[in-house]
């Protein structure tokens, strides 16, 4: 399992998880351009399962969806 960052023109983090054989795999974080985060959920062969989580400006927990 490799660990995988995309980043921002500016270089902070974009989205954060793991990458096998290609593919998304386990547990990933998307953050805002402010370092907050945006969105988190799990992977399996780059398909989204279980729940999701969206979050707002301040790190609160606004939107929970399952997949």
């Amino acid at each position: 399992m490799g660990k995988y960052i995309k980043y921002h023109r500016d270089g902070t983090p974009w989205a954060k998880g793991s990458i096998v054989k290609g593919k998304m795999e386990g547990f990933w974080k998307w953050y805002r351009k402010d370092g907050t985060i945006m969105r988190s959920g799990h992977f399996k062969k780059s398909k989204q399962v279980g729940e999701w989580i969206t979050y707002d400006g301040k790190g609160r927990i606004v939107k929970k969806t399952k997949m």
